[in-house]
């Protein structure tokens, strides 16, 4: 029979930088219009307001949302987009939100 462990397997897996723990976990998603770079930010990481594609609204500082980005390489930092976790999970049943003029009209 084998000693029983006093540290928890957790404690080995090696410690992650304060960058990383700053930044949120990245992984990359498969969407019908290719793969994406994902990471989740943390509300306590957000800092700055944000304008989310899918739903036009602000992201406000200390919110949890996702930042987006081509994960082929192609792109720079410009294409990088910060939307609400939400609107990112629903973009594919949504219409792309149409930037309209106030003096458009509002339905045609």
């Amino acid at each position: 029979m084998s000693p029983r462990r006093n540290r928890s397997r957790r404690d080995e897996s090696g410690q992650l930088d304060s960058a990383r723990l700053r930044q949120g976990a990245e992984s990359v998603q498969q969407w019908r219009d290719g793969d994406w770079q994902v990471r989740l930010i943390s509300g306590g990481a957000s800092v700055k307001t944000y304008r989310c594609p899918g739903c036009d609204q602000e992201i406000r500082p200390g919110v949890a949302h996702v930042v987006v980005w081509p994960a082929q390489g192609w792109g720079d930092l410009t294409d990088r987009r910060h939307w609400h976790s939400g609107c990112w999970r629903a973009r594919d049943r949504r219409a792309p939100i149409v930037q309209r003029g106030r003096s458009a009209p509002r339905h045609g």
